[in-house]
C-alpha cells in the first residue's frame, strides 16, 4: 500500500528559505521570457533550466523554452519506478 503524503512536511519544505528562493528565481525566469516575448500566459510552454543543480540557486543558469510535455519527460526520475 503506498504511503500516505505528509501535507504538512510538504509544506515545510515548501516554505524553506532554500525552496522559496528556488521558486523565485523560477518565477524571474518565466517574467523574463514573458517581458522577451518568447511566452505568452496561459500557453503550454515553461521555461527549462539546463543543467540546473538540484540543490542551489538557480540564477545564472541557462534556459531554454520547451513544452510543458518536454519539460515533463527529461526532468529526473526521483525515485519512480519504471
Amino acid at each position: 500500500m503506498a504511503k500516505k503524503r505528509d501535507y504538512r512536511a510538504e509544506a515545510e519544505w515548501a516554505s524553506s528559505p532554500e525552496q522559496v528562493k528556488r521558486r523565485e528565481a523560477r518565477n524571474r525566469a518565466r517574467y523574463a521570457a514573458l517581458k522577451a516575448g518568447t511566452v505568452k500566459k496561459g500557453d503550454d510552454l515553461e521555461v527549462h533550466h539546463i543543467n540546473a543543480p538540484r540543490t542551489g540557486s538557480l540564477d545564472n543558469v541557462k534556459t531554454k523554452i520547451v513544452s510543458r510535455t518536454t519539460n515533463r519527460k527529461i526532468q529526473p526520475s526521483r525515485g519512480k519506478k519504471k
